[in-house]
């Protein structure tokens, strides 16, 4: 197995044979694994600056493993803002992405957060942006900057 069955972690469901586990910073043996995603794919493959992905936020999130077997496939976190419910940090490794793995973690965090209640934002990428629409978010206001990257702020739901 993946991790400690003493360690504060849910096993939220089972698709085939990918797992999506929740967990907190507590636990940092899934923290760590879910830092060398994000490394990957953020820093390796994107140039993002380390000090901006590793930003100070994640002991305040709810964070989000995608693990197929023994593997790590992919990583997402949330958490609550003056603004509401931000998504934050997707990631999928480079060799497992276009099998549906991001929507499997997106419909994961989804289910842990429509019910709270609360605006569920996001600042997509812009090339995320149509994965994001069909997932039933919507674009609002004008491309910028984050990270050096061009993203779109979107909001889950109809237009009001």
């Amino acid at each position: 197995m993946c991790c400690n069955p003493n360690e504060d972690v849910s096993l939220s469901k089972t698709y085939f044979m990918i797992q999506v586990l929740r967990f907190n910073f507590d636990n940092k043996t899934l923290i760590e694994k879910a830092f060398a995603v994000r490394l990957t794919v953020f820093v390796n493959e994107q140039g993002v600056d380390p000090d901006l992905e590793i930003d100070g936020h994640d002991e305040e999130a709810m964070h989000y493993l995608l693990m197929e077997d023994e593997s790590v496939l992919g990583t997402a976190r949330w958490r609550e803002t003056k603004k509401g419910i931000k998504l934050e940090r997707f990631a999928v490794l480079q060799g497992h992405r276009n099998r549906g793995l991001g929507a499997i973690l997106l419909m994961e965090v989804m289910s842990d957060t429509k019910g709270m209640h609360h605006r569920i934002y996001l600042h997509a990428q812009a090339d995320a942006v149509r994965f994001y629409e069909r997932h039933g978010f919507r674009v609002e206001g004008d491309a910028f900057l984050e990270a050096g990257l061009e993203h779109r702020y979107m909001i889950f739901g109809p237009a009001k």
